[in-house]
């Protein structure tokens, strides 16, 4: 079986997120400070972040909210430089554009927390989705090549001021929340700490741990005519081992594969990823042999973050009932897979 969603899209409720924000006074506040006109908002979606697109002189932009619930503005700002950083450096990425305040960021009180508004300009390009990226052998090869410069780039990179650096790979928002899984799953718990005492023991050096993006998908990037490249979507930006980036990109081009001929169809698409994948990556960087057999463990913490972060969408849900086919049984296949400690898929064995 195939699916064209990925499981955590948000629910029904982002609509009555949208209807309430949409005449807020925090929404009202940014438009001005970014000299925008309010008809021109059209709102994208969003449930960590709210996401709104608009057109400025003929031209598309991005316009996000973030609750300081979610990230505060030193992490919101650690972002931005991370992003201009590559920039600079000859990446294609989406970048933050100035207020009428000569600030990347915007800050607007609520009651009780506070908003960063901060733009960027709309990556140009088309998103190349499912089925279409299942069988894309150029694409992955331009992917690996992209992460090897952003890996590469990272071993350089040292943030301005060290008290506004981004979080480390444990501060993930949904391994900090293991408690949106109902208390039956005692199983998955226990996974959940074997999984991470594994990769805390992980070695950490400069050739192998810095700052990542954190979620490359196939929803955070838009490919060009002349296949060019432009990432965006920075929010989950952290200090990780750089094969956390590379088994994340493997994750959503296997897990689509489910039911009795999942397993076998998962392992031919990884073969065929790797293969393209690192093609283009070691035109940009080394990564040994050791780290490419580490990726099953990443592969459960992609797994894990993606499962928790279903139930978190659904409230806590163990029944998800009226939601398509796929995802029901992706949710059985994964509970299990995590209450054994397997990875999706395995080709380094």
């Amino acid at each position: 079986m195939e699916n064209d969603d990925r499981c955590t899209r948000e629910p029904n409720m982002e609509h009555s997120i949208q209807k309430h924000f949409h005449n807020h006074p925090i929404l009202e506040h940014a438009i001005t400070r970014f000299g925008i006109d309010k008809t021109d908002l059209a709102y994208v979606g969003g449930f960590q972040n709210f996401i709104y697109e608009y057109r400025q002189n003929g031209k598309p932009y991005i316009l996000r909210f973030t609750p300081s619930s979610h990230r505060t503005v030193d992490l919101v700002e650690a972002e931005l430089e991370w992003i201009l950083y590559l920039a600079d450096n000859g990446m294609s990425v989406s970048k933050p554009v100035y207020s009428r305040n000569s600030a990347m960021t915007e800050v607007i009180d609520s009651t009780g927390l506070y908003f960063t508004a901060v733009s960027f300009e709309k990556a140009s390009g088309r998103k190349i989705g499912y089925p279409e990226c299942l069988q894309d052998e150029t694409l992955y090869e331009k992917l690996g090549q992209m992460t090897g410069k952003l890996h590469a780039l990272s071993k350089l990179y040292r943030p301005k001021d060290e008290s506004m650096r981004r979080h480390d790979w444990n501060r993930n928002y949904y391994l900090q929340n293991i408690d949106f899984l109902p208390p039956s799953q005692t199983l998955v718990r226990e996974s959940y700490n074997k999984l991470l005492d594994k990769i805390w023991a992980l070695p950490k050096t400069a050739a192998s741990y810095g700052l990542i993006h954190g979620d490359i998908n196939v929803g955070n990037f838009l490919v060009d005519d002349e296949g060019t490249i432009t990432l965006f979507d920075f929010d989950e930006a952290q200090y990780s081992w750089f094969v956390e980036d590379i088994a994340i990109q493997l994750y959503y081009l296997v897990y689509v594969y489910g039911g009795e001929d999942g397993a076998e169809k998962r392992e031919e698409q990884a073969y065929r990823f790797m293969k393209f994948f690192m093609k283009g990556y070691r035109k940009e960087k080394s990564l040994d042999d050791f780290w490419l057999k580490q990726i099953p463990l990443f592969l459960q913490l992609r797994e894990l973050i993606v499962y928790i972060g279903a139930y978190r969408n659904f409230d806590g849900d163990e029944t998800f009932s009226g939601k398509n086919q796929w995802f029901r049984d992706w949710i059985a296949e994964s509970k299990a897979r995590l209450e054994n400690g397997r990875p999706i898929v395995n080709i380094w064995d």
